[in-house]
């Protein structure tokens, strides 16, 4: 088995019954991450890999910090022994060294599980910051008043997804700067 046909399967299993709105936001990530091949040449498949595998850690089987990214990567990690990359990317998507302080759980986070490239954490937190939690395509400052209002101002992850603003809009603008380079043929649709 691949490893894209592996991190879907591992993903649904985990996704499609306790949570169908957050396994169809992980499809619309993956989806979205395929796009981008034009900008990863030969990381387009490790970044739809965990695109798709971004939040098990949601996944009531798994969660035991309450922190996705953390509990994601430790279950790849531990569980699945899956490509340092990939788990790398999962440990770290979408700024979660932010959230991980807002919670106590940098210091984890950092020491366990190193960064990936910035390239591909930008194209990650593109891919994820640019899906609704139904999984289509939105603009990131859509996304982020949609997280403020789903969870609150004043709440952990509204707090921290302030915090985040400029550097998922900079991530965002970086990865448009690359596409808009990409040869015209290779545009993503």
């Amino acid at each position: 088995m691949g490893l894209t046909e592996w991190a879907y399967s591992l993903s649904e299993s985990l996704l499609s019954d306790p949570l169908p709105r957050r396994w169809a936001h992980s499809l619309g990530v993956a989806e979205r991450a395929r796009s981008l091949g034009s900008i990863l040449g030969d990381d387009a498949e490790l970044l739809e890999a965990a695109a798709v595998l971004h939040d098990i850690g949601y996944s009531p089987q798994i969660a035991v910090t309450g922190f996705h990214p953390l509990d994601g990567a430790r279950f790849l990690r531990d569980e699945e022994r899956a490509s340092e990359r990939v788990i790398r990317l999962v440990a770290h998507h979408s700024c979660a060294l932010l959230e991980a302080e807002e919670r106590g759980l940098r210091q984890e986070l950092e020491t366990e599980f190193e960064l990936e490239r910035p390239d591909l954490v930008d194209a990650l937190l593109f891919c994820d910051m640019t899906t609704t939690p139904d999984g289509t395509h939105t603009t990131s400052t859509k996304r982020l008043d949609e997280i403020v209002q789903r969870y609150g101002p004043d709440t952990i992850v509204g707090r921290f997804i302030q915090r985040a603003a400029p550097e998922i809009h900079g991530a965002v603008e970086r990865v448009k700067g690359r596409l808009a380079q990409a040869p015209a043929g290779d545009q993503p649709m």
